[in-house]
């Protein structure tokens, strides 16, 4: 498999995207956000819709699209007194309803536009993986440096606040990083599926630990494995990668639910 120059630019390309949204999704599913990434991953419609009409990049035109979803998110979310679930609801939903109508009124539904809904790594350059690459270092530095601030944030926001942390600032980086890991994450697995890359890592991760380093080891792990087993599986069974990778994931999970610690299966099976 690894003797084909697409296989190799995939596995590259997605051992990066797995690594990031892997530490991306502890920090999604501990703030219990992970109706944001589906809600952003879903507004991406709408950007690759406007940039195949206006002939721009669809991935650049996705990835401003989804950053302004991503502020829009936060600002209405905080100025509107609404919580961010209502929010993200009604953007997405405006976003993907722009999409159509958009591809509708061009007539741009072709391969293209399926390749964005359901993924294409195969079909991965160098170029698409050095974007991927810088676009991964740029997020978990943030993610490093701003760690125990978002962490905070997560379990005690009022006292983060009174603490004098720059919490909204945090906040709306934390949203761009999200929507640009999003954007670069579509040519993996796909709009329809890429939600699944933050939050089942670290859900999967947190069935097995208890603290957040070995839930965080583990997301990476599980979501690394996943995406190398997802690929050689779809390569091996001709099946969609994307797909197949998200179905590794939800695997992994389900095992991870069956042998976790906290429900005491093996313990009790074994009396």
């Amino acid at each position: 498999m690894l003797t084909y120059g697409f296989a190799q630019r995939a596995l590259a390309g997605g051992v990066i995207i797995a690594a990031v949204c892997s530490l991306l999704s502890f920090l999604v599913v501990v703030r219990r956000m992970a109706f944001v990434g589906m809600g952003i991953s879903h507004a991406a419609f709408g950007g690759v819709a406007v940039g195949l009409v206006t002939g721009l990049d669809p991935l650049l035109a996705a990835g401003g699209f989804c950053v302004l979803v991503a502020l829009g998110i936060g600002w209405l979310g905080e100025r509107g007194r609404m919580h961010e679930d209502t929010m993200i609801g009604i953007l997405f939903s405006a976003a993907m309803a722009l999409g159509v109508v958009l591809v509708r009124a061009a007539r741009a539904y072709n391969l293209d536009l399926m390749s964005y809904l359901f993924g294409s790594i195969l079909a991965l350059g160098w170029t698409d993986v050095l974007t991927i690459g810088a676009t991964a270092i740029l997020s978990m530095a943030f993610i490093c440096l701003f760690f125990k601030e978002l962490l905070f944030m997560a379990f005690d926001r009022e006292t983060a606040i009174a603490s004098g942390l720059p919490v909204r600032g945090v906040d709306y980086a934390f949203l761009v990083v999200l929507a640009l890991v999003v954007v670069v994450s579509i040519k993996l697995v796909g709009i329809i599926l890429v939600s699944a890359l933050l939050v089942i890592p670290a859900a999967t991760g947190m069935q097995l630990f208890r603290n957040y380093r070995g839930a965080l080891v583990a997301a990476e792990v599980v979501g690394v494995a996943s995406v190398v087993l997802g690929l050689y599986l779809s390569y091996l069974l001709d099946v969609a990668s994307g797909a197949s990778i998200v179905l590794v994931l939800f695997s992994a999970f389900l095992l991870s639910y069956a042998f976790s610690p906290r429900r005491g299966y093996l313990r009790r099976l074994h009396r």
